[in-house]
């Protein structure tokens, strides 16, 4: 569908609190890898982050620590764009067309603002409730074609596609925008809350101990796994044995994610196992995995004048095709240029 498009990937992290090990196994280990084979800009969605309040002093904390955070996983700010969003007006400009092209049925459909503003929505931003178009102004202001999602992102995702679909109709435009195609991790989606097995790993979720933060010791982090939430039975032989153990099945299939396998090797070898000593295993995995991120990040932020110098080199970069694809969807849609 997107053959006559450069292959482009655009993604972003809402910069709201520290990364945790769900952000890492779930999306960022996967930019690397993306950085490889593909053309990539990764945002720092602050623009986002502001749905709801934030204090302006953490903003700001927030948005250079996930730079560094980003950075000391292992994305090159060479090789893809790394910038925020606030620094390319083109977000919000074509956010405001985007209003003007979607349909208000199209967003009542939208489930995570349901989640997110719960019983009491009347009292929600129009921010949080129109989110969705300024996330298909960040996928469409640099045609990207590709975009990495989670299970709780796919619906979204699927606006973008008609947003971008009913911009081409309308202005009789057909080949102007690509139709953006999910990357969805085969291997794992989604890691989820060391406190209950049915919840997403989340920064928000009000207990630390569910989830380990990429900027963990290693004491916290083998504290945290030996509280992890398990059950009495042993390790299966079998993925259907744990169709109804939730936390068994999260805290394996984070061990196999971690070491490069798959579950079903882990279950291979750690048949009949008690959880008590397989989490000494999974502490092991983690610490050598997360430790040396976490004094990465520790050092970067120590140096906010590099953070501040990549951010401006990636928007540098970013607007540079921004502007000129902006600059032609006014110029379809019959503005004045000057």
């Amino acid at each position: 569908m997107n053959k006559n498009f450069k292959q482009v990937v655009f993604s972003g992290v809402q910069p709201t609190g520290s990364l945790h090990l769900g952000n890492y196994l779930g999306a960022i280990k996967n930019f690397v890898e993306l950085q490889k084979k593909m053309e990539c800009i990764y945002c720092i969605v602050d623009l986002h982050a502001i749905t709801v309040f934030q204090n302006p002093k953490e903003l700001k904390k927030n948005i250079l620590e996930t730079t560094a955070e980003f950075i000391a996983c292992g994305l090159d700010f060479k090789k893809s764009i790394i910038f925020n969003q606030s620094s390319v007006s083109g977000h919000a400009e074509l956010a405001w067309i985007f209003n003007c092209i979607s349909r208000i049925g199209w967003m009542n459909r939208m489930t995570q603002f349901k989640e997110k503003a719960g019983s009491n929505k009347e009292n929600a931003s129009v921010g949080l409730y129109v989110y969705p178009s300024l996330m298909a102004a960040d996928i469409l202001l640099y045609k990207a074609t590709h975009v990495p999602v989670g299970d709780d992102q796919k619906q979204h995702l699927e606006l973008v596609r008609n947003i971008a679909q009913k911009f081409n109709n309308d202005f009789k435009s057909s080949n102007f925008f690509p139709i953006p195609e999910p990357l969805i991790q085969k291997k794992l989606s989604r890691v989820m809350s060391l406190r209950d097995g049915k919840k997403k790993m989340s920064k928000s979720e009000e207990s630390d101990y569910s989830r380990i933060n990429l900027q963990d010791s290693e004491d916290e982090i083998r504290k945290k796994i030996k509280k992890a939430k398990t059950d009495s039975s042993p390790i299966p032989g079998t993925i259907e044995e744990l169709k109804d153990r939730p936390e068994a099945l999260n805290l394996l299939s984070i061990y196999s994610f971690v070491i490069n396998s798959t579950i079903e090797k882990t279950l291979n070898t750690m048949k009949g196992r008690e959880f008590s000593k397989f989490k000494n295993d999974l502490s092991d995995a983690l610490v050598a995995t997360i430790c040396p991120i976490g004094k990465k990040i520790k050092n970067l932020k120590n140096d906010q004048s590099y953070l501040l110098k990549i951010l401006h080199e990636g928007t540098e970069r970013a607007n540079s095709i921004a502007e000129k694809n902006l600059d032609k969807v006014k110029e379809i849609m019959g503005f004045v240029l000057h």
